[in-house]
This record gives structure tokens, sequence and C-alpha cells, in this order.
């Protein structure tokens, strides 16, 4: 199946913080924070339109204190690894990816570092865009085409690193 990129939809931003304040009204001290990271938090850029929230918990296990919460939103368990969980869902017929991840983990930091930084630079978000819109062409398979990006990504959270304000928070 084609990978589908479309213009930024301003209804990303407001479907967001709805999403954002139910998510920590239901799981309250569980959530140490909540984020919304993904390309659709990107001003101007194309993305898939599903809009990614990261939700950062003290403890991963056990699932119960945000999988029920969640799932009590709409939030449907998708899928765990070794680093998150992961649910799907929508909120104002908006699809969303809700990724629960422990405090500190290095992948977490690393999408709030991407984001916070491609949000501060608009060059470099457009230069993200077009590395999409190429990669997009190429690859049918979701998969192969986050890991085709993946290089990139991790590039630019390296360069991010070393500046004094790259977004790393907790």
């Amino acid at each position: 199946m084609p990978i589908r990129l479309v213009a930024h939809d301003p209804r990303w931003v407001e479907a967001y913080e709805k999403a954002e304040a139910q998510i920590r009204d239901a799981l309250g001290s569980t959530a140490s924070s909540v984020h919304h990271v993904g390309s659709t938090s990107i001003p101007d850029i194309d993305a898939k339109p599903v809009v990614d929230v990261l939700v950062l918990v003290d403890a991963y296990d056990p699932e119960a204190p945000y999988r029920d919460p969640l799932a009590s939103l709409g939030f449907a368990f998708h899928h765990r690894d070794e680093s998150h969980v992961f649910f799907k869902g929508s909120v104002d017929r908006v699809a969303f990816h809700v990724h629960v991840v422990e405090i500190g983990a290095d992948d977490a930091q690393a999408m709030i570092v991407f984001a916070n930084h491609l949000r501060a630079h608009p060059d470099e978000a457009r230069r993200y865009q077009a590395l999409k819109r190429q990669l997009a062409e190429e690859h049918d398979d979701t998969n192969v085409y986050a890991e085709a990006k993946s290089a990139y990504v991790q590039d630019v959270v390296r360069r991010a690193e070393q500046t004094p304000s790259c977004g790393r928070s907790a």
C-alpha cells in the first residue's frame, strides 16, 4: 500500500490538544508528560495523517495504570515491544498513535528532540519533507519507509543535541 502524505492540517494540532487534555485527565500522575511528536507536530510539512502522541511514564510495567485509562478513551492496545507500548485510536475523526514509553528512554528523548528541532528550524523541516516525499515514492511498506528515514533522523537528533537549546526534556 503506498505511503500517503498530505499537506499539514491545522486540525491535527487542535485534535492533539484535545487528546492531550483527555490523556492527562485519564492518566493523572501516571503520565509524567505528554508530547505531540512526529510530522503532524511540525507546521507546514506534509505528513501521514496520523497524530503521534508520546506519553512518558515512570514505569513501563505494569501496564494497567495506563492501558485501562487509554482504552477508556478509545485508544486500543496495538502492540508492545522492548521500548514502548503502542495504541491506536482517533479523536474528532483524526487518527492517533499513542506511544507509552518510560521516562529517560533514548528513543523517546530522540522523538522529542527531533520534533522540537524541526519546529524551531523550518529549513531543516523542509529538508525532512523533501526526504519524506522521495522515500514515499520509493517505498510501499511503512516499516521500510520509516527505516529509510532513520539515518537522517538520527543525524538531526545528534546535531540538535550538540546545541544548548535542543529541547531535551523528560
